[in-house]
């Protein structure tokens, strides 16, 4: 790939070239519409959905993965009505989420998926005469969020109709140049791809191990005679941009202080809200917010140990509140766990946090490829 064209247009009119660009080819890109070079733009069927009768899959919104142009098929479900093939996916087809939060988001059907129907939160346009992926990325960069963003603040819910999703500008160029851009980024979403798997298979066998030792041995000490829990008063408005030790709150790191009030090792735990019961092992000079109660262990415990049994422990019972739901110590804190001594309490930890090691490594790498995909929408379209 090479830049010259790009260079050499600065300080002249504008053409229509991305900064980065194969070097075999040249000459400007054509502006047209989405709706001028595909068709449908056909709304999914609206029907309250049912359990998944293991023939006929069901796409909604919810089941993609945009980070990954994947979906979860494991959470499909069929709809409660009477499915046609007017609600098929097809090749070429790519599905728009048209409402809600989730506005905006894409999906490129693949012949893997099989007989894939598509649920009436969705938009199907079919891409006729351009190659379909290479539309589909212009639909992850940041100008095209750009647009959803302008389009989707004009009310108070966020929405985009099949007309306005026909009129985005796509830019095109040879069908030869097209393709070779897609498969280069075709093959950076599998990698990503393959990496959440790996993800995901590590995840589950650090639940899996955790569950195993829940289930095949008996409950010998309540969680209130293994740890102490403190709770904080501190706001996310109280903390700083900058500091000399972090601050957690919900959804990780949300500033600085000079000051802490934990060190060593500790275990926060979310006690209200959507996250209620998330369990997180922090270690270092650090401090939480009133979100989080701080979890430290008693004298002969583990708190490595006892922070994966918490990250497969079953909160529900403990939930109070209906709006809000919450959690308090002094209930949950009655619950029994298997305590063997102090030892294997040990090496039950090490064994976990070997994995959980090699998860941190393998989620550094899915953020490098990530990083590396935006890097080349930005540069390889307009």
């Amino acid at each position: 790939m090479n830049s010259a064209e790009h260079e050499k247009n600065q300080g002249r009119k504008v053409l229509n070239v991305p900064n980065l660009r194969f070097k075999e080819f040249q000459g400007e890109w054509e502006k047209t519409k989405f709706g001028d070079i595909a068709t449908g733009f056909d709304y999914g069927m609206n029907a309250a959905a049912k359990n998944y009768d293991g023939v006929n899959k069901y796409i909604r919104i919810t089941d993609i993965d945009e980070a990954s142009s994947t979906y979860t098929d494991k959470d499909i479900v069929s709809p409660d009505g009477v499915l046609t093939d007017n609600y098929l996916v097809n090749n070429r087809d790519i599905l728009l989420a048209r409402t809600g939060a989730s506005t905006g988001k894409s999906y490129l059907y693949k012949k893997s998926d099989g007989k894939l129907y598509y649920a009436g939160f969705l938009i199907r346009a079919n891409v006729t005469t351009h190659d379909p992926y290479f539309v589909f990325s212009q639909l992850h960069t940041h100008r095209y969020w750009r647009w959803v963003s302008i389009m989707s603040a004009r009310s108070g819910q966020p929405g985009i109709n099949s007309q306005e999703y026909s009129s985005f500008p796509i830019y095109t160029t040879s069908i030869e140049e097209e393709s070779k851009i897609a498969k280069l980024l075709s093959l950076l979403d599998e990698r990503i791809a393959t990496q959440s798997k790996i993800i995901d298979k590590l995840q589950s066998l650090i639940r899996g191990i955790a569950q195993n030792i829940v289930r095949n041995n008996k409950p010998n000490v309540c969680l209130s005679e293994c740890l102490e829990c403190k709770s904080s008063t501190l706001q996310e408005c109280d903390v700083c941009e900058q500091g000399t030790y972090p601050v957690y709150g919900a959804n990780g790191i949300v500033g600085y202080l000079d000051k802490y009030n934990t060190e060593d090792e500790a275990v926060y735990i979310i006690k209200d809200g959507s996250g209620v019961g998330t369990v997180s092992y922090v270690t270092g000079k650090c401090s939480a917010t009133g979100t989080l109660n701080t979890l430290q262990a008693k004298e002969g415990y583990s708190l490595q140990y006892l922070y994966y049994l918490l990250k497969v422990f079953n909160f529900e019972p403990y939930k109070t509140g209906m709006a809000i739901p919450h959690i308090y110590f002094k209930d949950y804190g009655k619950a029994k766990f298997f305590c063997p001594s102090y030892i294997e309490q040990l090496q039950y930890a090490q064994s976990l946090s070997a994995i959980d090691s090699k998860l941190l490594v393998e989620k550094n790498i899915l953020t490098s490829l990530s990083m590396q995909k935006q890097y080349l929408l930005r540069q390889m379209f307009i």
